[in-house]
């Protein structure tokens, strides 16, 4: 699984000129899945996304200090499957992405698992498989890139 985390004052997904959802300070995390992504990946994207250290804490003065949790901020998921292209020529090819039919229950409960471990008024998603536009101011900037599979040592 990928994530593309960024740390934003603002962001929004729009769905046939119609805005699906908005936050304000927090995260923005487009999502993507592999073919071979199972329970444990979503368990470690879910629970690093929640727990990095992307905020400032303003008593210390220490600029990486508080997670979006500790902020009370909000998170917005979005599914992105090109995070999974791979350019053949000058053409992406998605093959290693998950298969939409897969993909789509397994999205679902990646969001589940983030409204538990969080809560769930707090995080918010796009519409799978959508067309969608995706509005944020980008604080800092910021973006983290983050990947489950753990290379082998």
């Amino acid at each position: 699984m990928r994530a593309v985390v960024q740390r934003v004052a603002s962001a929004s997904v729009e769905v046939e000129g119609r805005t699906v959802s908005a936050i304000g300070p927090g995260l923005l995390v487009l999502v993507g899945l592999h073919e071979s992504d199972v329970d444990s990946d979503a368990d470690y994207i879910c629970r690093k996304v929640l727990n990095m250290r992307l905020f400032p804490n303003e008593e210390t003065g220490k600029t990486w200090d508080h997670s979006v949790i500790q902020k009370n901020y909000e998170v917005l998921l979005v599914s992105q499957f090109t995070l999974y292209g791979i350019l053949k020529g000058n053409k992406p090819d998605f093959h290693v992405a998950m298969p939409p039919e897969k993909a789509k229950p397994f999205y679902a409960s990646l969001v589940e698992k983030f409204q538990k471990a969080y809560k769930q008024d707090a995080v918010k998603d796009g519409v799978f498989g959508a067309k969608m536009k995706v509005n944020l101011v980008n604080d800092g900037p910021v973006t983290m890139n983050l990947d489950s599979a753990q290379p082998s040592k």
